[in-house]
């Protein structure tokens, strides 16, 4: 059964966090805000994969850091553990996905396809860390174990593709 959360304030979007938490506004879906704020994330990720490997790390270091204070102001003015609207943390997962990955449009799409079902399935660890972490931590850390899971099915992945 579906928790039911209350209307967002109008209030939300008066915070830069709260807009970064929210994807843009991606997280506003009413129908899998996960899935449309990872598909918001593909041209915020496509872009950083232009530089090199080390400042898309660093870019990724960034966003991470930046989503443990975003998601968790933003949990906390929302009084919700995790608002499935929060998904800065899908932007970061997503971003893990693609390290040192092909840049085209089959490998985007691969480690979407990889990145949503660990997030969605959320194997061991992922919901153990989903339940029992909590604040900006928890709501980014599962994330990041699911974009690392994802990381290697995508490397198997293409490796597979370029024997096969």
């Amino acid at each position: 059964m579906a928790k039911h959360y209350p209307p967002l304030p109008i209030s939300i979007w008066r915070h830069p966090a709260h807009i970064l938490a929210f994807g843009f506004g991606s997280g506003l879906s009413p129908k899998a805000p996960g899935t449309v704020g990872t598909l918001a994330a593909v041209p915020f990720v496509w872009l950083a994969m232009q530089y090199s490997l080390m400042p898309y790390l660093i870019i990724l270091l960034v966003a991470a850091l930046v989503g443990i204070y975003v998601c968790d102001k933003t949990a906390r003015d929302l009084r919700v553990h995790d608002h499935p609207g929060i998904v800065w943390d899908e932007f970061v997962g997503y971003g893990i996905t693609l390290i040192a990955a092909p840049d085209t449009s089959y490998v985007l799409l691969l480690a979407f396809f990889w990145f949503r079902l660990f997030d969605i399935a959320k194997p061991w660890p992922i919901r153990v860390l989903d339940a029992k972490v909590h604040g900006g931590w928890g709501i980014m850390l599962d994330d990041i174990v699911a974009g690392l899971f994802a990381w290697v099915a995508v490397q198997l992945s293409y490796l597979l593709w370029q024997l096969f």
